[in-house]
């Protein structure tokens, strides 16, 4: 799967979103830069065939297809549209997602998949007591339960704090598996990441 957004824009004089262009292809973690509180969620809604752009193309495997788009990429922690509210438990985000894929969604069957994705400590946990790292890899697996589903869009998962390199390792690890992910981030996460591989980055660490 290959999803490419050509010159995309949102807003009068691209206020909401200016044009970016991108590409999210299967085996591949993309990092964009996208700074303000709006324009990560407007890129990322257009990104899964959710919004439509004012200008530029949006196509998957060289064809628009904005429904395919939206059956195949999930929108994954998305302020104010997919992020789960911080006073739920990581236990109850698991049992809607079970219920989203067409699962049994009792809160034993949501216990095992926390169990099987390495989190049962945490089930009972608030979101916004989780681990940022850990909030976007469960959050991530969890969107690949629903039928059909082979890319993520990942919105700002440096807003939730802690070292950038450690989310990315796990975005990475589900690319690896032939998933197409995007993770939308801020100027000092990207300057870290970018940073962490030079080789004078590498000798640092």
């Amino acid at each position: 799967m290959r999803i490419e957004l050509s010159g995309v824009a949102k807003g009068r004089d691209g206020a909401a979103l200016p044009a970016t262009s991108l590409e999210l292809a299967s085996g591949r973690l993309a990092l964009i830069e996208a700074e303000t509180a709006e324009r990560p969620t407007v890129l990322g809604l257009i990104a899964t065939g959710r919004m439509r752009p004012d200008r530029g193309t949006v196509r998957i495997d060289g064809r628009a297809d904005a429904a395919r788009i939206r059956r195949e990429v999930a929108l994954v922690d998305a302020p104010s549209v997919s992020e789960p509210p911080p006073g739920v438990t990581l236990l109850a985000v698991a049992t809607e997602e079970l219920m989203f894929a067409g699962r049994p969604s009792t809160r034993a069957a949501a216990r095992r998949v926390l169990e099987s994705l390495g989190a049962p400590g945490a089930a009972d946990t608030r979101l916004a007591d989780l681990h940022p790292a850990t909030r976007v890899r469960i959050l991530s697996e969890l969107a690949l339960l629903r039928p059909g589903v082979q890319g993520l869009v990942v919105v700002s998962p440096d807003r939730h704090g802690g070292e950038a390199a450690r989310w990315h390792r796990a975005l990475a690890a589900i690319a690896e598996r032939d998933v197409a992910v995007l993770a939308i981030i801020g100027r000092p996460a990207m300057s870290a990441l970018t940073l962490r591989d030079t080789p004078a980055g590498r000798d640092a660490a």
